[in-house]
């Protein structure tokens, strides 16, 4: 695997990962002005459009469907689809959390049968030793995980949109629905530093093509 073809894949990897989430912040606060408490519909909507061009981005691109976009697409089209139609924001709110369990779960329950599902998310761009994939794996189920905690603390404590206080785990804290979009950037940030922590342990096993011997981690 040459250094070209890594940085290419995580080149477009960026574009599909950032593009929607830039997107439904956009179109909520630019909308926001014209469209008023209906923008979180309107950039939902926008959203699940991007991440369809997305997966197709992928799929021409990278010549494959990328499993973690797709799965991740069909999430977010289903609860955000039942958020518009239901004009109901609690399906929109609770997607991150849906989708960062599912994607945390599948991880460790394909571990469980002996499947890495983050080696085969990852295969084409990095070339480790088993182990490895294994501690990556489980940082990333863990992450997903506190991510997921993360959404729940967030949107239960929207006091301007329609979030029942029975569903607030702390009296006395508010947060507004523009703080919980602008937290998706915040999110980005967070898995980019993340994925940076993890750089070294990547780098230290990465295969190089004369390779001959089994690295051990």
């Amino acid at each position: 695997m040459t250094e070209t073809k890594s940085t290419a894949a995580q080149g477009s990897q960026l574009i599909t990962d950032v593009g929607p989430v830039a997107l439904f912040m956009g179109v909520y606060f630019i909308g926001g002005r014209i469209v008023g408490s209906d923008a979180i519909y309107w950039a939902t909507g926008i959203f699940i459009i991007a991440m369809l061009a997305a997966l197709v981005y992928a799929r021409l691109v990278q010549k494959r469907w990328p499993m973690m976009l797709l799965f991740s697409a069909v999430i977010v089209t289903f609860m955000g689809g039942m958020g518009i139609y239901l004009q109901d924001p609690i399906f929109i709110f609770m997607k991150p959390t849906i989708v960062n369990l599912f994607l945390s779960f599948l991880i460790l329950i394909g571990l469980a049968f002996g499947v890495n599902i983050w080696r085969v998310f990852f295969s084409g761009i990095f070339d480790l030793p088993g182990p490895i994939w294994t501690i990556l794996a489980i940082r990333w189920a863990l992450y997903f995980q506190f991510l997921a905690l993360l959404n729940e603390f967030l949107w239960r404590h929207i006091t301007d949109s329609t979030v029942a206080e029975s569903a607030r785990w702390f009296d006395g804290l508010e947060f507004t629905e523009g703080l919980w979009v602008t937290f998706k950037g915040v999110v980005m940030v967070l898995s980019v530093i993340f994925a940076l922590i993890n750089i070294p342990i990547v780098l230290k096993h990465q295969k190089k093509d004369d390779d001959t011997a089994t690295v051990t981690g």
